[in-house]
């Protein structure tokens, strides 16, 4: 799987935060899909703190391990 952290501008992406995300400010992870990669960050950090890209082979694998 290739993961790298994204120093770009990510303006155009459209982020969810996970279902398993509690609201009290815990751990939060979010997502946005982009067009060749997926893209994730920490959303206490959103807009700060680092993003990483995954591409879309390796989101599709993690995604198949992690159910």
């Amino acid at each position: 799987m290739s993961v790298e952290q994204v120093t770009d501008n990510m303006d155009g992406l459209r982020w969810f935060k996970s279902s398993h995300s509690g609201s009290d400010g815990g751990d939060c992870v979010e997502v946005a899909a982009g067009p060749d990669a997926v893209y994730v960050r920490d959303s206490k950090a959103a807009g700060d703190g680092p993003i990483v890209r995954v591409g879309q082979d390796g989101w599709a694998a993690f995604t198949t391990l992690v159910k």
